[in-house]
């Protein structure tokens, strides 16, 4: 399970567009200081974003920050999409097929990307979904974030979409660096960002990942003890880290031996800083080294240490501009 969704989540993230340019739909754009608020679902720490079609259907896209961007086929279908069929094949040897987002209405819409995707999500069979992404309609992920500035606005559980390069002001310690896999020119080759945390005095590697997901079974759920649901954000770690901090700390919480539906290992982190805010504690799932060493690697700048998510950032207000490179952390 843990090997399909990263390949679901980052299926088609590297594919080439063909065909005609889709109709792009007028739509309001944000004003500096005047952001958006994208319609969304606060969801265990994740953002699902409700937009409104301007036939009046309303959709269900999880987002995610470490996830590819697709539409299921029956979604497409039942909106009559435009649906295209692309040059390169999948993995079933069918070729690629595409469609642009629907019009939205203005007081319910989400924008339509503007990376490589060129305004088009990938369509995939509703079928071959994990059970944890078939209640969706589709997946947000990095290319619908890419060349744009948004804010991920936990404590009050928003979304919102900002104009180009509007930060909030902010001292300078609030300020990250992400950095991005780019051609010689500085152009971004794909759109997942890696952020630097420091982490017990050390600053360690991780992937961007705002929908990173796990889901507990019974047996944990009773040990972590937190009135919870199973499924709920995560954050993701590899196995050598994980034994470091296993072996310098013997006093944190671990979990071994358990099963849950990303990992076989957990691990609390009482404290980790964040644009010079100390949050936590912060739950990491333990994953393979070669998660993150080499098939993420891939997509990356450089290998990461696992990934990021809402066990972590929920403690903030963050805003990202993924176009320069910079997070901005705020804390109420």
């Amino acid at each position: 399970m843990k090997k399909l969704l990263i390949i679901f989540s980052l299926l088609f993230t590297t594919q080439t567009f063909y065909g005609q340019n889709p109709q792009k739909t007028a739509s309001p754009e944000p004003q500096r200081g005047k952001p958006i608020v994208i319609p969304t679902r606060y969801d265990e720490h994740r953002f699902v974003a409700l937009p409104v079609t301007d036939g009046g259907q309303q959709l269900a896209f999880f987002t995610d920050s470490g996830g590819g961007l697709f539409i299921f086929d029956d979604t497409a279908e039942k909106l009559k999409l435009d649906i295209h069929q692309g040059e390169e094949k999948g993995e079933d040897g069918q070729p690629v097929k595409f469609a642009a987002l629907p019009g939205f209405k203005a007081s319910a819409l989400i924008p339509q990307p503007l990376g490589k995707a060129d305004g088009r999500l990938f369509v995939m069979g509703h079928k071959n979904a994990p059970p944890t992404f078939a209640k969706y309609d589709g997946m947000l992920g990095q290319q619908w974030f890419a060349g744009r500035t948004w804010t991920f606005d936990y404590p009050k559980q928003q979304l919102l979409w900002r104009a180009a390069g509007d930060l909030p002001k902010h001292q300078p310690a609030q300020a990250v660096k992400l950095f991005f896999k780019t051609d010689a020119t500085g152009k971004h080759l794909t759109d997942f960002a890696r952020i630097p945390v420091e982490i017990d005095g050390e600053v360690i590697d991780f992937l961007f990942d705002t929908g990173a997901t796990n889901v507990l079974p019974d047996e944990v759920l009773k040990v972590i003890n937190d009135g919870r649901p199973a499924e709920r954000a995560a954050s993701f770690l590899t196995k050598s880290q994980f034994d470091k901090w296993k072996q310098k700390h013997p006093e944190w919480r671990v979990l071994e031996n358990i099963k849950t539906m990303t990992g076989n290992a957990m691990i609390e982190v009482p404290k980790i800083k964040l644009g010079g805010f100390e949050v936590g504690p912060v739950w990491f799932t333990v994953q393979s080294d070669n998660a993150f060493h080499k098939y993420m690697a891939q997509w990356m700048d450089k290998p990461t240490e696992g990934a990021l998510g809402g066990s972590a950032l929920h403690y903030l207000r963050v805003t990202v501009d993924w176009t320069n490179g910079i997070a901005v952390f705020e804390k109420p």
